[in-house]
């Protein structure tokens, strides 16, 4: 006859296993949602952070300009034809453009006709509508955009695709690139003023752009891309990392500061004047021609101390008829 004691102990043996077979499947099954909730929330957050940072770089503008002298207004920028009006205004009519593709595709639709009748000219066009108003006018419209435009992008989903100049254009994309587009005319508007001004790591929307549009700029010139992707290793703005992009093992880099990178896919600065690295043929010839904007090949700037003369430029910073070198892109 079996030993009862030892037929308990089967039983419970048996038990025990099931229950902890039971439990480690539903600690499995918790810990794969967990996961999958905290996918969803890092998504959100990063869109989150990334609207966080278009407003304070917005802000962030906004208290260079804030104070300025009405006269300063007229000032001459780096961008041939371009005052510190027609910097803000041309930020203003893009932040429009982008609300109206967010919130209305059929008034987006007929903006984008308008555009297509003047298409050398209506970036300038809508610059000189805004550089024309007073300045404290110019000031207010331009806060109210900016407010209504994050108020849009913060109820849009980060993958949902709306109307552009090009190809539909993401939530996520659309936030970089308003980003990027007001960094770099802050840029012009700080060149402009004298003020120098500290790097963020509000640059790596900047930085991710400009890696990602390298393709852009050899097609915008009718030439072939380089095969295979570029290393791109940036030190942060504060010096105590590096944003890095592509293979570690791919031949062809590209190192520097962020900062400098960023001057240079946004065409702020000459390649001459900027601490950037590039170990290979391929990569030599990108910082020749790197672009983080769409629309047409950019002039770009001078190297600092070249007699504009030499370039056909206006020595004070304008030409008539030039057209942004953001224009027509993000």
């Amino acid at each position: 006859m079996p030993d009862p004691s030892a037929e308990d102990r089967s039983v419970t043996a048996t038990a025990a296993t099931t229950t902890a077979a039971t439990t480690t499947a539903a600690i499995a099954t918790a810990a794969t949602a967990a996961a999958v909730t905290a996918t969803a929330v890092t998504a959100a957050d990063v869109f989150a952070g990334l609207l966080a940072d278009l407003r304070e770089e917005g802000r962030e503008l906004d208290s260079l300009v804030a104070q300025l002298p009405e006269p300063t207004w007229a000032w001459s920028t780096p961008a041939p034809g371009w005052s510190v009006a027609h910097q803000i205004a041309h930020l203003h009519w893009t932040d429009r453009a982008a609300l109206l593709a967010l919130t209305d595709a059929e008034g987006f639709a007929r903006m984008v006709e308008e555009a297509l009748k003047a298409p050398g000219s209506f970036v300038d066009e809508g610059a000189e509508e805004g550089a024309a108003l007073e300045p404290a006018e110019l000031l207010v419209r331009w806060r109210e955009g900016r407010a209504a435009l994050d108020e849009a992008l913060a109820a849009a989903s980060p993958d949902a695709r709306f109307p552009w100049y090009g190809p539909p254009m993401k939530a996520a994309s659309m936030a970089s690139a308003r980003l990027m587009e007001t960094w770099a005319h802050g840029q012009d508007v700080a060149d402009a003023l004298g003020v120098p001004r500290t790097p963020t790591a509000r640059l790596r929307h900047v930085a991710r752009i400009g890696v990602r549009a390298r393709d852009y700029a050899y097609a915008v010139r009718g030439l072939p891309a380089p095969e295979g992707e570029f290393r791109v290793e940036l030190t942060a703005p504060d010096g105590t990392g590096v944003w890095a992009y592509g293979p570690a093992d791919a031949p062809q880099r590209i190192t520097g500061p962020a900062l400098d990178f960023c001057l240079l896919v946004t065409q702020r600065a000459h390649r001459a004047d900027l601490a950037l690295t590039a170990t290979g043929p391929d990569a030599d010839r990108w910082l020749d021609i790197a672009q983080a904007f769409a629309g047409p090949a950019g002039q770009g700037r001078d190297p600092r101390g070249a007699d504009p003369q030499d370039s056909g430029r206006d020595p004070r910073g304008s030409t008539p008829q030039a057209a942004d070198p953001l224009g027509g892109g993000l």
